[in-house]
């Protein structure tokens, strides 16, 4: 039993460890994962929305010290009880998702590893009977340092990891995982092979038929049914070949504009996803940067996911030279984690990406 739990111990922690790690690497993405989490189709506690990066910064931070004293054998007793309860809460939130198909990943592992709700739910369940196992076995678990040794080495992992978070937060994750990385093509992420897997539906059509209802359960075509018509649900089996870059776009309220700016040679996108949540800092830094680039002889555009009438407020309130477009929130979030977020482009290539704190970084 000795043996066991302390192997348990190790994947216990070292995989607490790495899944906090890279969710604090990007603490801003997990914060946006908590607000589907919260959301009126999902747990139905948007009152928590507001709250959702405080919450995401104490979660991830929590999880990478609670791997570490695990490892170290800090205070056994509340190490091991603050799993437990963790996981047994990410245990029901993922099962929550995966029965009723609320949330199609979790972010277990932010954009590095993606899991289906179900492997999600089935690898809480596995660190679930780990935890259980170094619960049972908790009078194995030792320091494996002198007192003040563990205690130092947990005040560095707490200080270190809040230290990461908050770097991470006022710059850019320091890996990036997502599909516009530096060095990614965006139009190339946007295709869809010939001979990709096709997204497999069901369907379900209701029917009323002499006082009854009826559900016939076909593919897609519409089927033969003497009676009357009452609704149609679906579901998906499998989504087939998921492209990369989803939901992209420049656009007018009446011209797509993708591929235009797509193919210009020098084009700088600065993307702030709602203006009214912009961080008033990085604003001030636009015009003169913006115009700084038009020298250059760069294109400079701004993508919101704002109205039309707020895209033209703005640019006259701020004095800014160049024009906003349309492009979806939730693909503005994925592309650069900060408001404003800058983004240079050749030909549709990722060159370079900044948080707005590090906008005279950015190589015109």
């Amino acid at each position: 039993m000795k043996y066991i739990v302390q192997i348990c111990r190790i994947l216990v922690g070292v995989l607490f460890i790495i899944s906090g790690l890279i969710k604090l690497n990007d603490p801003l993405g997990f914060s946006y994962k908590l607000q589907e989490y919260f959301s009126a189709d999902v747990l139905n506690m948007p009152f928590l929305e507001p709250y959702a990066l405080m919450i995401s910064i104490f979660v991830v931070v929590f999880e990478v010290v609670l791997g570490v004293f695990l490892l170290i054998g800090y205070k056994p007793k509340f190490t091991i009880w603050s799993l437990l309860g963790m996981i047994v809460f990410f245990t029901f939130l993922t099962f929550y998702s995966a029965y009723f198909d609320k949330v199609k990943d979790c972010g277990c592992f932010g954009d590095a590893l993606k899991l289906t709700p179900w492997e999600s739910f089935t690898k809480d369940v596995i660190l679930l009977v780990l935890i259980l196992i170094i619960f049972f076995g908790i009078k194995y678990i030792k320091p494996i340092f002198s007192s003040l040794g563990v205690t130092v080495i947990a005040l560095i992992s707490f200080i270190g990891s809040l230290w990461f978070g908050y770097h991470v937060l006022m710059h850019l994750p320091a890996k990036d995982f997502r599909a516009y990385k530096v060095g990614a093509n965006i139009q190339e992420g946007m295709i869809i092979p010939e001979d990709a897997p096709k997204p497999v539906i069901e369907y379900y059509w209701k029917f009323n038929v002499n006082g009854e209802e009826k559900v016939i359960t076909t593919d897609g075509t519409y089927p033969t049914v003497d009676g009357e018509f009452i609704g149609v649900d679906t579901k998906i089996i499998d989504e087939g070949y998921d492209p990369p870059v989803k939901d992209f776009s420049i656009e007018t309220d009446t011209e797509d504009l993708t591929d235009k700016f797509l193919n210009e040679d020098k084009l700088i996108m600065i993307i702030m996803y709602n203006l009214a949540t912009a961080e008033p800092d990085g604003v001030a830094k636009l015009k003169s940067f913006s115009e700084k680039a038009m020298k250059k002889g760069y294109t400079v555009i701004g993508l919101s996911a704002s109205g039309t009438d707020e895209k033209l407020q703005f640019k006259a309130d701020h004095k800014l030279a160049f024009d906003f477009y349309l492009c979806d929130e939730k693909a503005l979030k994925t592309v650069v984690r900060a408001s404003p977020g800058i983004v240079k482009l050749n030909k549709g290539t990722v060159m370079q990406k900044a948080h707005w704190n590090d906008i005279d970084d950015i190589d015109l």
